[in-house]
């Protein structure tokens, strides 16, 4: 079973900029997509974005769209979440998730059930 391990998290101000990264302990080589997932407190968990091994399948929430940045760094075995202009609202418990080997058209990347592992996730928050 693969680790995936995040870091990167902390307190911000809004306004302020965090970088996560998730690091994976075997090859994402041949992983077909890894994402991240967010839960605010009371809150279930959500999508934040994807990307495929490819890159040329990379996926926003709205809520994030134009603010946050995914990017993959097979080399490393690494993905990870550039935040801009953040805002209270992104407050949460951020996690990164790898799917499996295999192109599933019938999943969207963005349901947490397209995943397979899934790392402890790493806390965020963002200061008003």
């Amino acid at each position: 079973q693969v680790q995936l391990v995040e870091s990167g998290g902390g307190l911000v101000q809004a306004g302020a900029s965090l970088k996560l990264s998730c690091a994976a302990s075997e090859s994402t080589f041949m992983v077909y997509a890894m994402g991240w997932f967010r839960q605010a407190p009371g809150k279930e968990r959500e999508f934040v974005a994807t990307i495929n091994w490819q890159l040329d399948k990379i996926y926003y929430a709205d809520s994030v769209k134009g603010r946050f940045t995914i990017s993959r760094d097979t080399s490393k075995n690494t993905i990870y979440l550039e935040m801009n202009r953040m805002r209270s609202d992104d407050t949460a418990v951020y996690y990164c998730a790898q799917s499996g080997t295999y192109y599933y058209p019938t999943y969207s990347y963005t349901d947490e059930n397209d995943y397979d592992s899934w790392g402890q996730g790493t806390q965020v928050t963002v200061s008003s």
